[in-house]
């Protein structure tokens, strides 16, 4: 009987076809997941050469680690946590500056992307490095929930699975992000004008591919 072809099994066969040694088959879940976990990534870090060294550290754990793997969550939950912890390891070795939590979270969701007009990428650009400034300043593990919940449309029992803590303490997390980013981007509710829609419609349709990859670097496992 002809196996099925690698690009109509589901991500759990392929992982077990990997394990079992078939050399395409972790080379098909990249292809299907390496984005989501870019865009995470990069709104985690703010920095493109971080998040891409982040990915590449998680993908090479999760290659390595894909015979741990006992099938508790879906295989895309799996990738996130690690590459999430990949992201959390690289920020808390980096230098952040925090501001002070503030108790207004008014209209969060409405700073955190502009609406984007034909006319103007620049501006959306500049925008989006500054939101990107903004959670820069924020606790690794803040930042982390926000990015899953308000910037990629997770639900919380989603976010809290990739980030292996109770759902409580995800939204706990989402909640003083919000407070202490609010200073920081107020001032683009004056000046981005009208919005986009929901966080999560508007997120799961974005298409931010990642950067070639350069020489794979090697990682300790994060789980």
């Amino acid at each position: 009987m002809e196996p099925i072809p690698l690009g109509e099994a589901d991500d759990t066969a392929l992982l077990a076809r990997h394990v079992a040694g078939e050399p395409d088959a972790f080379g098909e879940l990249v292809r299907r997941h390496r984005d989501r976990l870019w865009a995470v990534a990069l709104r985690t870090l703010g920095d493109r050469e971080e998040a891409a060294d982040a990915v590449q550290d998680a993908l090479v754990s999760a290659f390595r680690a894909a015979h741990t793997f006992r099938g508790q969550s879906a295989v895309t939950t799996w990738l996130h946590r690690i590459t999430v912890n990949a992201c959390l390891d690289r920020a808390r070795r980096a230098a952040t500056r925090r501001t002070a939590p503030v108790a207004d979270e008014e209209n969060f969701e409405s700073l955190l992307e502009p609406h984007e007009s034909a006319e103007a990428p620049a501006v959306r650009d500049e925008l989006h490095r500054e939101l990107l400034a903004a959670l820069a300043t924020l606790p690794a593990e803040q930042r982390a929930a926000l990015v899953l919940v308000d910037m990629q449309g997770y639900p919380v029992a989603e976010a809290a699975a990739v980030l292996a803590v109770p759902e409580g303490t995800v939204k706990s997390r989402c909640a003083r992000g919000r407070a202490r980013l609010l200073p920081l981007l107020s001032h683009l509710r004056a000046s981005g004008g009208d919005r986009a829609g929901p966080v999560g419609e508007r997120n799961r349709t974005e298409g931010t591919s990642v950067p070639p990859a350069g020489t794979e670097q090697g990682g300790g496992d994060h789980r």
